[in-house]
Parts: structure tokens; sequence; C-alpha cells
């Protein structure tokens, strides 16, 4: 079945098979006998080094069951490029991380005047990623 794939692709694109596959669109993959992973683990690496959160002290949950996002308006305003960079990043990691999808898609709702709470938040996702890395497996 394979093949008849390989050779009917082959037909409309010019292409070649060079083994097994380990990166496709920037995503790490890691074949198994009957699983497929999707890691990630040096993308979520080198984001907590980007964004200088690897000496952070880390928690083991992704965030306390007691805190609730709001607007904040009277909270301290922070870098919104840092921000948005921060969502970018976190949003492409969704793919291989879906217990990260609910809380980083309610952080990328305050990215027009993010704030210090929202940015903590954010922090906090990361530093989970951190833990997490240990955890991966190969």
């Amino acid at each position: 079945m394979v093949q008849k794939f390989c050779k009917q692709i082959h037909l409309e694109f010019d292409m070649s098979i060079v083994g097994e596959l380990t990166y496709f669109l920037g995503l790490q993959v890691k074949q198994m006998d009957d699983t497929i992973f999707i890691p990630q683990s040096k993308y979520a690496k080198s984001i907590v080094m980007k964004f200088g959160l690897e000496n952070a002290s880390h928690k083991r949950t992704l965030v306390a069951t007691h805190v609730k996002l709001s607007k904040d308006e009277k909270g301290v305003g922070v870098n919104q490029s840092l921000y948005i960079s921060m969502i970018g990043s976190l949003l492409y990691l969704i793919a291989s991380r879906p217990y990260i999808t609910f809380r980083v898609g309610v952080c990328a709702r305050y990215q027009v005047e993010p704030k210090l709470s929202h940015l903590t938040q954010v922090k906090r996702i990361m530093g989970v990623q951190v833990l997490r890395l240990f955890f991966v497996f190969f």
C-alpha cells in the first residue's frame, strides 16, 4: 500500500524516499512499531531559552485552580511584542502538547493589551514545558 501511494505521488511531484521520517515542517517525529510520537522537546527547549526562562522557578501545574484571567485594566502593562511572540511560540507547540491548548488560548485573548498578570501565566505555561521535557518518550 505504501509503495502504491509513493508511485502515485511520484507521478505528480518530484520526490525521493530518503528513509524514516524524523522531521516534518519543523516537527520532530519519533516512529516506533505501533506508535508515532511528535515530542517537540527540542523546540520546547529552544523557546524556553529564547525567552530566558531556563533558570525560572518551575511549577508542576499550568496554573493555580483559583486564578482567573481577566482584562486586568488596572494592571501593569508589559511589552506587547514580547507577549505576542511568546503566545505564537506556544501556539506552535500545542501541536504535540494538547494539555496546554486551552490555557494558551485563554492567554492569547489578551494580546492587545497584555498585563503582568497575563505574562505571568504565559511564563508559567513555559515553565511547565521544562519539567515535561524530562518525560518525553524516545
